[in-house]
């Protein structure tokens, strides 16, 4: 097993281009293991599973994917548009109406896909930690 691997390059930040956004990928393993994909929750960056849980995973024959969520860390943030979860805590919070959002659980899980899609992987594991978790069953 080597150390994590930064995948893709855009500027000084490496990034994995999918959906027309740009993603902060990491990887750890061999790409020739099964692959599992770590979906983080609600404003997590990559680290937000426990670091030793990844590379237990990885030890054990998976090569693992994660990754910053859109709006999270050092994916691409849609500044100024209402983050699904958050515009839905204020409408329920306020009583006021369910507003649009600029996103779903199913554009979330578009996301992952297309990030495994782009790191050469057809089938993955995946794993989701709260709202990755809603994400993964999404996928």
């Amino acid at each position: 097993m080597t150390g994590w691997q930064r995948v893709g390059h855009s500027g000084s930040v490496p990034r994995v281009d999918a959906n027309s956004l740009q993603f902060y990928v990491e990887t750890l393993g061999s790409p020739d293991d099964p692959a599992v994909l770590m979906v983080n929750g609600f404003g997590s960056q990559i680290n937000g599973f426990d670091p030793g849980l990844a590379e237990m995973i990885a030890r054990r024959g998976r090569f693992v994917v994660r990754y910053d969520n859109r709006d999270v860390g050092l994916s691409t943030h849609l500044d100024g548009k209402p983050i699904p979860l958050d515009a839905l805590y204020d409408a329920l919070r306020n009583g006021s109406e369910i507003p649009a959002v600029s996103y779903t659980f199913s554009d979330m899980a578009a996301d992952g896909m297309a990030i495994l899609s782009a790191v050469g992987i057809e089938r993955a594991h995946v794993v989701g930690s709260s709202m990755g978790g809603m994400i993964a069953q999404t996928m």
